[in-house]
């Protein structure tokens, strides 16, 4: 009895039951855990192009900047952001073909720049009633054009109405104003 080792039967886990638990576990991770959704502003960027672009006439670039103390400066003058979408408006059509303006809407730039320090909600701010000026002029020309709404013209003729009028709108990167 002492000398003899007693010759037990090795115990096996049913594989299945394994399989089972580890999929329950699975589908208790996928339920339980949360997947971020990424939020932001949807901009549709322009191919890139390994040459540095052309520099544009400065008369073709409306400067609209926003400083830390959430102030907006419109080609170095103070303005409201309740006014600046008429502002770009003017801008990019030119109804008094003035010669410090672009002579036709396709050559229209908005330079968009703000501060390290600027609020978020002011930036959108400011960025939605950039887009929002395209789309009112946009509207206004596809009434003139096809007399309806941009949003009920066909894809080809929105094609042609946003050739008439692009919406070019140049990001620089944040800086700092308060150095300069």
């Amino acid at each position: 009895m002492y000398g003899k080792k007693a010759h037990r039967s090795a115990t096996s886990v049913n594989a299945g039951s394994m399989a089972d638990i580890a999929f329950l576990l699975l589908i208790f991770f996928l339920v339980t855990t949360t997947i971020l959704n990424d939020k932001g502003i949807l901009v549709k960027l322009p191919p890139f192009a390994p040459t540095p672009p052309e520099p544009v006439n400065e008369n073709l670039v409306l400067s609209v900047r926003i400083n830390a103390l959430n102030q907006l400066l419109v080609e170095k003058e103070s303005l409201e952001i309740d006014q600046l979408r008429q502002k770009i408006k003017d801008h990019i059509l030119n109804p008094g073909r003035r010669p410090d303006l672009p002579p036709k809407p396709a050559l229209a730039v908005i330079s968009l720049q703000n501060d390290r320090g600027t609020a978020y909600e002011t930036y959108l701010a400011v960025y939605n009633e950039i887009k929002a000026a395209y789309h009112e002029l946009w509207d206004a020309a596809a009434q003139n054009q096809f007399g309806k709404p941009f949003d009920e013209l066909d894809p080809g003729q929105q094609r042609r109405i946003k050739t008439y009028i692009p919406q070019v709108i140049s990001e620089a990167e944040p800086t700092d104003f308060s150095e300069k």
